[in-house]
C-alpha cells in the first residue's frame, strides 16, 4: 500500500495550485518569514528559471548558489544543482523535501578518513609496522 504524500493535509497537486501566499501560511515560522521578507536576487532569479524550464518543458539541472531557496511546490520533480563551496551537487526534488532549504541536501563538509599514521608521524606510530 503507497500512501500518498500531503504536506499539513494538501496533497502537491493541491500545493500547486495554490498561490504563493495560501501556501506561504502552510510553513513553518522560519521559512514564512523568509519568504515574507521577499526574495533575494539569487532566489528571485531561481525561480524564474524553475518556472521557465517548467513551462518550455525542459529537463536539464539548474545550477544555483542559492541553498537559503526554501523548496516551494513547483519545483518538485525537477533537478537542481547546488554549490557546495567546491561543486555543484545534483538534487533531485521530492515531495517530501517542500519546505526545507536547498542547502540542507547539499553537504558542505565531507567526513573526515584518515590514513594509517606515516614514519615520524609521533612516537607512537614508531611501533605501527610498516606493511
Amino acid at each position: 500500500m503507497v500512501r500518498e504524500f500531503t504536506y499539513r493535509g494538501y496533497s502537491v497537486e493541491q500545493l500547486q495550485k495554490m498561490s504563493m501566499d495560501e501556501f506561504i501560511k502552510l510553513l513553518p515560522s522560519r521559512q514564512r518569514r523568509s519568504l515574507k521578507r521577499g526574495l533575494t536576487d539569487a532566489q528571485r532569479k531561481l525561480l524564474e528559471k524553475v518556472r521557465k524550464y517548467r513551462r518550455l518543458g525542459i529537463n536539464k539541472p539548474i545550477r544555483t548558489h542559492a541553498r537559503d531557496m526554501v523548496i516551494l511546490p513547483e519545483m518538485v520533480g525537477m533537478t537542481i544543482a547546488v554549490h557546495n563551496g567546491k561543486e555543484f551537487v545534483q538534487v533531485e526534488i521530492v515531495p517530501e523535501m517542500i519546505g526545507h532549504r536547498l542547502g540542507e541536501f547539499a553537504m558542505t563538509n565531507k567526513r573526515v578518513v584518515h590514513g594509517r599514521p606515516g614514519i615520524g608521524a609521533t612516537k607512537s606510530s614508531m611501533y605501527v609496522p610498516l606493511k
